[in-house]
C-alpha cells in the first residue's frame, strides 16, 4: 500500500520540462529586445556626445555639467577656458560640457511660453 501512494506521488511531482533549447531562444530573444530598446540608443547617444565634445572650438556657447552658461576663450585637448562674466575666465575639464548652445536654442529659451496670453494681445 505505501509503495503504491510513493509511487504516484513521483510521478505526479514531475511535470514535463522545457527544453534546453527553447530556454536559449527565450533569452536570446530577451538580449535581442533589449540591445535594442536600451543598449544601442544609449551607445549612440554616447557617441554622438562624444563627436559634441570634440568639436568644441574658441567662441563657443556652451552649458557645463553644473549648469554653468559660458562662452569658450581657449580650447586645448582636455581643458577649456570659459568666459562666464566679465573679467572672469575659469578652466574645466572638457568631458564636464553638458550641451553646446547656439544662437537659436537661446532666443527659443528667453521666448514666452504661454502662448495663450501671446495670441490673446494678437487678437486685441
Amino acid at each position: 500500500m505505501f509503495i503504491n501512494d510513493a509511487l504516484a506521488q513521483t510521478a505526479a511531482a514531475t511535470a514535463p520540462q522545457a527544453s534546453v533549447a527553447s530556454t536559449l531562444i527565450q533569452l536570446a530573444l530577451i538580449f535581442i529586445v533589449f540591445y535594442f530598446i536600451l543598449i544601442r540608443p544609449q551607445q549612440k547617444k554616447i557617441s554622438q556626445h562624444q563627436a559634441m565634445l570634440e568639436a568644441i572650438k574658441k567662441g563657443d556657447k556652451i552649458i557645463t555639467g553644473g549648469g554653468v552658461y559660458g562662452t569658450v576663450t581657449k580650447a586645448d585637448a582636455v581643458k577649456l577656458d570659459v568666459k562666464i562674466a566679465d573679467n572672469l575666465i575659469i578652466t574645466i575639464n572638457r568631458a564636464t560640457v553638458r550641451d553646446v548652445v547656439n544662437d537659436e536654442e537661446e532666443r527659443a529659451a528667453a521666448a514666452p511660453k504661454n502662448k495663450k496670453s501671446s495670441q490673446a494681445v494678437e487678437k486685441k
